[in-house]
């Protein structure tokens, strides 16, 4: 991030939903005492779901939840860029078009028609984006959906005037840091963890189960090795290529390895 708050001020902060289930933003409000903490040490000019409402104000940082899905979704955001120092991605939908992405692939005229009474009453993009696609974003928390000691770092971060860390690291390192034993090695469990982006403290491998890729693609994510694991498991192309489109579908990296899976079955 090349831009940084400066620690003597006090910032306003402001948090937008696009299109999202607001998990994001409950990572605010589920922080507690922490969140009347953070409110003394920040100003909140808006965030509708805490209470504050001045979506067109000056901020220094604006976090954004959810991905650009509607025409309006695509004037907003510039809006929200221009009257903003800082812009920070929060979540899969925001950073990778989340859960709503798994249309981009389909005929959307064909499924609106087949799920709504009035179709023409859905005002709705072909695709559902990343805010990134759509305007200049200072840093990315990657996350489905991003919690509350997430939050607290980059914010942390931000009043001390350096730039939030970017854990880039794998599952498989929480996994390690726990004492966990991994699934994909002890049950042939096909796991998504070799090539996903730490942050979850390894919640589901910590449960017994698969990571589903919640956290996005991981720093040098070797895709073919873990596509050609989950063969060896017995998993279809097909599966497979289901694995690394789920939700992060659009996240570069998934999206080139479900394509290669599918060639291959071609």
């Amino acid at each position: 991030m090349a831009v940084t708050l400066q620690p003597s001020i006090k910032p306003r902060v402001a948090v937008h939903k696009f299109s999202s289930c607001d998990g994001c933003q409950l990572a605010f409000l589920n922080l507690g005492e922490d969140l009347l903490a953070l409110a003394e040490r920040v100003e909140l000019v808006h965030f509708a779901e805490a209470g504050p409402l001045d979506p067109d104000t000056d901020v220094d940082v604006a976090f954004v939840e959810g991905s650009v899905s509607t025409p309006e979704d695509q004037t907003r955001i510039q809006h929200i860029r221009q009257h903003s120092r800082l812009l920070i991605a929060i979540g899969a939908c925001a950073t990778s078009g989340g859960i709503q992405a798994l249309r981009n692939g389909s005929n959307r005229a064909e499924w609106v028609a087949q799920i709504y009474s009035h179709p023409e009453a859905i005002d709705s993009l072909e695709r559902s984006t990343p805010i990134a696609n759509h305007v200049k974003v200072d840093f990315e928390l990657w996350g489905c959906p991003v919690s509350g000691p997430q939050i607290l770092a980059v914010v942390n971060a931000l009043l001390l005037g350096v730039a939030p860390h970017d854990n880039a690291d794998k599952v498989c390192t929480e996994c390690k840091r726990r004492n966990l034993t991994c699934v994909m090695v002890s049950h042939g469990v096909a796991c998504m963890g070799p090539v996903t982006r730490a942050g979850c403290g390894a919640l589901c491998p910590g449960l017994g189960r698969d990571c589903y890729g919640c956290y996005g693609p991981a720093e040098n994510a070797n895709t073919d090795a873990l596509a050609a694991q989950f063969s060896h498991l017995g998993l279809t192309p097909r599966a497979i290529a289901r694995r690394f489109q789920s939700i992060n579908s659009q996240a570069p990296v998934f999206l080139a390895a479900a394509d290669k899976v599918r060639a291959r079955d071609d």
